[in-house]
């Protein structure tokens, strides 16, 4: 991403949104309200505190056509990308027509423009859904349920599992790392060292897309980028052990077989020690 646009933080976050309301009322007067959800990245950096940006702010927009040109007017005031607000991710498996009516409300600014939010368990369905390895959404997951399980407030698998079927219906298919990964994060429970693992491979996904595109030009697309990723990541390390599917699995089986807390499972036994 270009140093020069501006990334989108939790402290700036509502400050675009402000400013869109405003030119939104300006261009359309106050006659007709307008309703953003947010959902994805923006969602996250609303209500937890463990990842820091995006770059862009996946939402359903259910506004009048001016609405358009008051994200590039705000965009084009704060340096933003093009685009910065979009609702695109309706063209990807995360969408479901039931986001609508689960949402919830979140502020309203200028009396005219409500943003609406996603509950947990649904965010962590969608992000499930969608699964991407060189983007946010593995590590999006590990990091909600971790901050719930330092609130007090742990969100179960049977929760995650309804949203799941509740917006996407019974048996939906999700991607292998989806499953793996949601397998893992409450077999063992140890949400801390899971986040590491999956957001260290992310970076590492990204990088190795950005090699294989300049590599063989313009042959990524949506149906290979998964089996890229992993074949490269093999070749890279010589051993799947080191992919993050393998890591994954193999913690899911230390946890089942010797039943060791999340202490132990993340490197040290109960007196504090390595474990031998």
């Amino acid at each position: 991403m270009s140093p020069d646009i501006e990334p989108i933080t939790r402290s700036n976050l509502n400050e675009y949104l402000k400013d869109l309301a405003k030119e939104f009322r300006k261009l359309n007067g106050t006659k007709t309200p307008a309703e953003i959800i947010l959902i994805g990245g923006a969602a996250v950096l609303a209500n937890y505190s463990f990842r820091d940006l995006t770059y862009d702010v996946d939402a359903i927009i259910i506004a009048s056509s001016v609405m358009k040109d008051a994200i590039n007017r705000v965009g084009d005031k704060h340096g933003l990308p093009y685009g910065w607000l979009n609702a695109d991710f309706k063209r990807t498996a995360s969408y479901s027509d039931r986001l609508v009516e689960i949402s919830v409300y979140y502020r309203t600014f200028s009396n005219i423009v409500t943003i609406r939010m996603v509950a947990a368990e649904y965010l962590l369905a969608m992000k499930l859904m969608s699964g991407r390895q060189y983007k946010n959404d593995l590590s999006d997951i590990v990091g909600i349920l971790w901050e719930h399980q330092k609130s007090g407030k742990p969100i179960s698998r049977e929760s995650v599992e309804k949203a799941i079927e509740s917006l996407y219906g019974k048996g939906a298919a999700m991607p292998e790392t989806s499953m793996q990964l949601f397998d893992a994060v409450f077999a063992s429970g140890d949400y801390e060292a899971l986040y590491r693992i999956t957001r260290e491979s992310e970076l590492e996904s990204k990088e190795l897309l950005l090699e294989f595109e300049q590599k063989y030009p313009n042959k990524l697309n949506g149906e290979n980028i998964d089996s890229i990723i992993n074949a490269w990541q093999i070749k890279r390390h010589e051993e799947q052990k080191d992919t993050m599917l393998a890591k994954l699995a193999e913690k899911k089986r230390v946890v089942e077989k010797n039943n060791q807390s999340p202490d132990t499972i993340a490197g040290h036994d109960n007196n504090g020690q390595e474990p031998s």
